[in-house]
């Protein structure tokens, strides 16, 4: 049977689907308006959205429809007619940080990490839909009705397109209201976050008998983008990890249970279940700014065409004093500081575009060695598999594989996403999906490793130095 992946991700919604010498095609692409009505708020139109995926799930006749979605962005329609009342607030908006640091004022913080596993922080669904309960006065007369849907984008996808408001559990565990060990809504995660709990969707496993959609085709799968992502590399053991380089940069590794660190760090999530089987977990690391700061600089004028940023001939610019820290809109796994910002550190008179550019390709490399880090501390890894955008970038992967001690391999199919949706429609249909190729891993030079452990450390003062400047001088200080 013909499976189609739609993968609707924070810039356009996409079909694929997989062609007869094995490759991925994609079939539609489209893409969406991305809406800054202030600084820190970041919106999708929701009817835009939902026209995007339906006109996707109706490309190339497919029995079987899988769909991804963006995670944590999240918004609010009435029942009784479909109508939305918010605009999607997206997974970058950060206009709940007050909110976040009251909380965490309050003394909740433990109470959140021991129930969800998630720290406090305006990157979950959580305070957003909290933020719409309190700001869009539709949804709170909604709410006194009996009317109000609340949910995640898979959730506002599902019901209008199948008829049933339901999340998957991978899903629910981004919101910050699902009890991380029971798969359930928690009444005391949304009476933190003042979330009316019978508003909120059914949790479903994220593949199986999910509905019909207008076209006819079945959806077998419905999962976040980044856990399809894991899926998709052929992670299946514990140990197993991937990185996602992109607009962010996602690592995640499948481990033996919900393992919980004792600070926030790597996030305990769940990464996916199948039909009639447990759920499997996983750590969770997200790093904000990758190919974003690269775009960002690139807007400022550092650099022109991307083929020049992919290799240098001068030293490490960290060897040389010369450091940039990502940290455009915070600091994400293991630091969770969103009060964090960028900077370049140790330029002079000499510095030119091209060092300022291998600095950042640099930093990005050091935000994502001090995640998959971390993680390691946590759950051992074994190897990490690696797609994304920002992996053709030959400078950044060689780095980075510079920093680690697992291999690292570059994944054969970049839309692992599309991947890793089919694989699971496959495992619905009886059929165990194939492993996908990499190529030969980059493997960690065991002599290089003090001077990898110097990098970090190098690094690591230097955005402990930048954020503590940012403290003295940011625009909450009066």
């Amino acid at each position: 049977m013909k499976i189609l992946a739609i993968d609707q991700g924070t810039s356009s919604t996409r079909a694929l689907a997989m062609a007869g010498e094995g490759s991925l095609r994609v079939l539609r692409q489209m893409q969406h308006r991305q809406i800054l009505p202030q600084p820190g708020h970041v919106e999708h139109d929701p009817v835009e959205l939902l026209r995007h995926v339906a006109d996707c799930a109706d490309a190339g006749g497919a029995d079987l429809v899988a769909l991804a979605n963006q995670g944590e962005s999240c918004l609010a329609w009435d029942a009784l007619d479909g109508r939305a009342v918010s605009r999607v607030i997206v997974w970058q908006d950060d206009r709940t940080a007050d909110v976040t640091r009251a909380l965490q004022a309050d003394g909740v913080a433990g109470e959140v990490m021991a129930r969800a596993g998630l720290p406090l922080d305006p990157y979950f669904s959580a305070s957003k839909l909290g933020w719409i309960m309190r700001h869009i006065p539709e949804a709170a007369d909604l709410a006194q009705r009996g009317r109000l849907r609340l949910g995640t984008t898979d959730a506002w996808f599902r019901e209008r397109l199948t008829g049933r408001f339901e999340t998957d559990i991978a899903t629910a565990s981004r919101t910050s209201l699902m009890h991380l060990d029971h798969g359930e809504w928690d009444p005391t995660l949304c009476a933190i976050f003042g979330v009316p709990i019978d508003a909120l969707p059914v949790i479903t496993p994220s593949a199986g008998d999910l509905g019909r959609l207008p076209s006819g085709a079945r959806l077998v799968a419905s999962i976040v983008d980044q856990q399809a992502a894991l899926f998709g590399h052929g992670c299946r053991v514990p140990g197993d990890a991937k990185v996602t380089l992109g607009t962010g940069a996602f690592v995640q590794a499948l481990t033996t249970g919900p393992l919980r660190p004792a600070h926030p760090g790597p996030l305990p999530t769940v990464a996916w279940q199948l039909p009639g089987q447990p759920v499997r977990y996983a750590l969770d690391g997200a790093v904000y700014s990758a190919a974003a700061a690269v775009n960002w600089a690139r807007d400022l004028g550092l650099f022109q065409d991307f083929a020049a940023i992919g290799d240098f001939d001068a030293p490490a610019a960290i060897d040389r004093g010369l450091a940039f820290l990502p940290a455009l809109t915070g600091l994400a796994c293991p630091h969770w500081d969103r009060a964090a910002r960028a900077g370049w550190f140790g330029l002079s008179l000499q510095t030119d575009r091209r060092d300022m550019m291998q600095a950042l390709i640099e930093g990005v490399a050091m935000r994502v060695a001090e995640t998959v880090r971390a993680m390691d501390a946590v759950q051992p890894l074994t190897a990490l598999s690696v797609d994304g955008g920002m992996a053709r970038n030959g400078y950044l992967l060689d780095f980075l594989a510079g920093l680690l001690r697992q291999p690292v391999h570059l994944a054969d199919e970049v839309e692992t996403t599309a991947l890793g949706l089919i694989q699971m429609g496959h495992e619905v249909e009886g059929q165990t999906a194939s492993a996908p190729s990499r190529r030969a891993a980059i493997q960690p030079d065991t002599q290089a490793a003090a001077l990898a452990d110097g990098r970090m450390r190098r690094f690591a003062a230097i955005r402990e130095g930048l954020t503590a400047i940012n403290r003295q001088i940011g625009p909450d200080t009066p």
